[in-house]
């Protein structure tokens, strides 16, 4: 219980840290790697799964990514640029920190019930997995809004 507590902490501390840098972001102008070097970044979190602890069930791994992609089009549907001067920014959206907030609670009280029935260890994997099944999809996205939008840019549309 302990273990799960303080998982949820971090979730918290994570998502503030989150909500700061995606504030930060829309000062600054978008690019391919800032799209795709987060998911790069998370899939080394993919290592937890040599410890036995942290190993799934296959059943589980496609409950969590498909209850990740869900999540996905929230974060998608919520993300958008748009084009000042000669670059394109990522626009400011409200409902993405309420979206954020949302999902970190849902995650909470997920985490709350499941760590009853479900090892720690075992769940812990089965939430990097919800979380990598969610990130991927929502910059893929990103990524496919931001070519189309560089391609007006650069044709002068």
């Amino acid at each position: 219980m302990r273990l799960a507590i303080a998982s949820s902490i971090v979730a918290i501390i994570m998502a503030i840290f989150v909500t700061f840098l995606r504030s930060k972001s829309s000062q600054r102008p978008a690019s391919i790697k800032k799209i795709i070097l987060p998911p790069i970044f998370m899939s080394t979190g993919a290592l937890m799964f040599v410890h036995p602890m942290f190993r799934v069930t296959p059943l589980e791994i496609v409950e969590a990514i498909t209850v990740g992609m869900l999540f996905s089009l929230l974060l998608i549907k919520t993300s958008s640029f748009e084009i000042k001067g000669n670059d394109i920014y990522l626009k400011r959206s409200k409902a993405f920190m309420y979206i954020l907030i949302g999902l970190l609670a849902f995650r909470i009280i997920l985490k709350s019930i499941l760590s009853t029935t479900i090892d720690i260890g075992e769940l812990s994997g089965m939430f990097w997995i919800l979380a990598f099944g969610m990130i991927v999809p929502w910059r893929i996205a990103m990524f496919v809004k931001y070519k189309r939008l560089a391609a007006t840019l650069v044709n002068g549309n």
